[in-house]
């Protein structure tokens, strides 16, 4: 399984992003292989519409899950018509939430916000 966590720096012990849309980068983690990647995010200086950019770059990467703190409906709305499960990062390291969730005690976000349109969709 891939998985998708933003972060501001491309190191696993980095915090997860705050921001979905204006994260610095995407690590895309393999759980089967152990593997981790890190993914330019190209919208991070967007003027507007950085969270539907983003969203869609962690769709090519054809990944099956995002850990996020929180996420605009825009870019929801594009990651679950992939099919991509969007689960609630903890406070933590990237790897901490790799662990967290590979322990199954991450729980699906249920919450999405409308997003900040006049700074950009995050």
């Amino acid at each position: 399984m891939k998985i998708a966590i933003p972060v501001e720096n491309k190191t696993l012990e980095a915090n997860v992003s705050t921001v979905f849309g204006r994260a610095n980068y995407f690590l895309i983690y393999d759980t089967e292989r152990e593997e981790s990647v890190f993914v330019d995010n190209l919208a991070q200086s967007s003027a507007g519409g950085a969270g539907i950019k983003a969203a869609q770059t962690v769709v090519d990467q054809k990944v099956n899950a995002l850990l996020t703190p929180r996420l605009g409906e825009n870019a929801a709305d594009i990651l679950e018509a992939a099919g991509i499960k969007i689960y609630q990062a903890i406070n933590a390291s990237a790897r901490k939430n790799i662990d967290a969730f590979g322990d199954g005690k991450l729980s699906l976000l249920d919450e999405v916000h409308a997003g900040f349109h006049e700074h950009g969709d995050n």
